[in-house]
C-alpha cells in the first residue's frame, strides 16, 4: 500500500461562512475566480458538479457532490474530461473544503486527494503541487467583497 497523497491549503477570510459559501456555490461568482468557469449542479449529494467554461462552455472539470452542509462542509469529486486518464472512479479525486467561523471571519482548509489512489498519481500530485494558493486568494477576494 502506497502513502496517501493529498495537498492541504488554508487561507483566512474576513467574510462569514455563509459569504464564503455563496463564493463557492454560486456560478456568477465562481468564475471570478476559477479560471472564468461556472459551477452548474442542483446542488444535492449525488447529483453532478461541473465547471463549465463561462464564455466557450466547454466542461473543464466534472465530479459529484460527495458532502454539503452549508456553511461549513463540501466535499466533491473532480476529474479532468479531457485529459489523458479513462473516466472511471479511480481516477477521480475528491476536493473537501472544512469552513470554521472565527471572531474576524472565516477560516477556509482544502484539501484534494488521495493522489495515490489514482492513475499515475504521483506525477498527478506532483503536477499539483502548487495547490490552490491562487484559487483560494480569488475566492477569498470575492467573499469579502460580498
Amino acid at each position: 500500500m502506497s502513502k496517501a497523497l493529498h495537498i492541504t491549503n488554508t487561507i483566512h477570510i474576513d467574510a462569514s461562512p455563509e459569504k464564503v459559501w455563496d463564493a463557492l456555490t454560486n456560478p456568477v461568482h465562481t468564475q471570478k475566480y476559477m479560471f472564468n468557469c461556472e459551477t452548474l449542479s442542483d446542488w444535492k449529494v449525488g447529483s453532478s458538479l461541473v465547471w463549465r467554461g463561462a464564455h466557450d462552455g466547454v466542461d473543464y472539470v466534472i465530479g459529484h457532490i460527495k458532502k454539503l452542509d452549508a456553511p461549513t462542509h463540501f466535499s466533491y469529486t473532480v476529474f479532468d474530461p479531457s485529459g489523458k486518464y479513462e473516466d472511471i472512479p479511480s481516477n477521480y479525486l475528491t476536493v473537501d473544503f472544512v469552513m470554521e467561523s472565527t471572531d474576524g471571519g472565516t477560516d477556509l482548509q482544502v484539501t484534494q486527494g488521495d493522489y495515490s489512489l489514482v492513475a499515475e498519481g504521483q506525477e498527478r500530485y506532483n503536477d499539483s503541487a502548487g495547490g490552490w494558493g491562487s484559487v483560494l486568494e480569488g475566492l477569498k477576494k470575492v467573499a469579502e467583497e460580498l
